[in-house]
């Protein structure tokens, strides 16, 4: 019998569970180690944070539903993986041994690199559904007493799709409520032109970005740095091409979000030949630690260099797909492993992405992720919020299925098949 744990029970560890439960033989053990007891789906706390969807929509039990499937779950969080002895130690003092171990932790959200960054601060976070839930108690008072609105992310952030969307959505929302014309916007980012995605630009994402925002009236401001947050009040330092200060910036707000920089899990980090000096997980193009190979990673706690180097720092984003493609790959040698046979598998680290504007939205694909590209597609219009609405609804009817089906790679196709129709004459 061989004892595969996974710690983590999100967009990369719950399909992690399903497919090594089906790549696994009859007899090996899967273990899910999590500090939540509930699933929920990510892309929807922008719906979350302003009273479009309520967090049991987008959330699932995990130990009855991991249960049906035979694969045990532990709802206690991890304090420390021992990879020298092939050990996770939980927050409650317990051990668990393992053979074969999958990280799938997601980030630590850092926000004490800022000052008075985040929920724990004086901006609001998308990043967990407990932040997409505090953010809508504070948007519900916002609009009684509307004023200025800053969006967007600090530096280091890697993930920058969501801040465009939210900053999107709250337009339309504001609209809907027909108090728009009162809430000035202005989306801070460390990207260095808008569009940049930390991918360097996907397609016309540039133009078609810098156009929405413009259509919306929100203003922006590019190689940001967020230096200081103080109660209604951020002050940022925009910088020009060389990464040298430009000009200082206090803005004055009255209800803001702001995404932070990443960095690895309390559990791994400093661990050495694991992790980078963030704390991300390094992997081989096996998704195995080349020190300990029998530890391997998934998701958005795996370390991946930045596409490029920009004048304030940006990361390189994970998304769906390219996390499903690691879990898959990984399912594949961890079986391998365990049938003594060296690993064939290797992930295809491609960025498709459907982000929605509320009443529209835009989508893109980058293949590979880090250019030169053989795909190179941004779009946008309404089948984008109609699609990522049937997206979350069908991507969650599969998670509480147990289905170990690549529902990332049935978007991309779908993706594909839109991008070939607006080419066509």
């Amino acid at each position: 019998m061989a004892r595969i744990v996974i710690i983590g029970a999100g967009l990369g560890g719950m399909p992690m569970a399903y497919e090594m439960r089906e790549f696994a033989r009859p007899q090996d053990k899967v273990t899910v180690i999590t500090n939540t007891p509930r699933f929920h789906f990510v892309p929807s706390n922008p719906w979350v944070a302003v009273n479009w969807r309520t967090p049991a929509e987008i959330e699932i039990d995990l130990e009855p539903t991991f249960a049906r499937h035979g694969i045990d779950c532990i709802a206690v969080g991890a304090r420390r993986v021992y990879p020298d002895r092939n050990q996770v130690e939980l927050e409650d003092g317990r051990q668990v041994d393992y053979d074969y171990l999958v990280i799938a932790t997601g980030p630590k959200l850092a926000f004490d690199e800022v000052e008075g960054l985040g929920p724990l601060g004086h901006t609001q976070s998308i990043c967990h559904v407990d932040h997409a839930v505090a953010a809508e108690k504070a948007w519900r008072e916002f609009v009684k007493d509307p004023g200025h609105v800053v969006v967007g992310a600090a530096q280091g952030a890697s993930c920058y799709g969501p801040a465009y969307e939210f900053a999107m959505i709250m337009d339309t929302d504001l609209r809907k409520r027909k108090i728009r014309d009162k809430v000035p916007m202005t989306f801070v980012t460390a990207e260095p032109y808008i569009g940049h995605l930390g991918l360097g630009g996907v397609g016309d994402s540039k133009g078609l970005l810098e156009a929405g925002l413009r259509e919306r009236h929100i203003k922006w401001i590019c190689n940001a740095k967020v230096t200081k947050v103080e109660a209604g009040k951020m002050h940022v330092t925009e910088h020009d091409d060389a990464g040298q200060p430009k000009k200082d910036h206090v803005l004055g707000f009255k209800y803001s979000m702001m995404l932070p920089a990443f960095k690895g899990v309390d559990a791994v980090f400093g661990i050495e030949g694991l992790t980078n000096p963030r704390g991300f997980i390094l992997i081989d193009e096996y998704q195995r630690n080349p020190k300990y190979q029998n530890v391997y990673a998934v998701g958005v706690c795996v370390a991946i260099p930045p596409v490029e180097a920009t004048p304030v720092p940006t990361g390189a984003p994970k998304t769906g797909y390219m996390i499903e493609s690691m879990v898959t790959a990984t399912a594949h040698n961890v079986r391998d492993a365990i049938a003594g046979k060296a690993p064939t598998h290797k992930a295809t680290w491609n960025a498709v992405c459907l982000a929605d504007f509320g009443d529209t939205g835009a989508a893109f694909v980058a293949l590979p992720q880090i250019p030169p590209r053989n795909v190179n597609w941004f779009s946008e219009g309404k089948w984008v919020h109609l699609a990522k609405v049937a997206f979350e609804r069908y991507f969650l009817r599969k998670m509480r299925k147990g289905t170990s089906e690549p529902v990332f790679e049935k978007m991309f196709m779908n993706a594909m098949g839109i991008m070939k129709l607006k080419k066509a004459p």
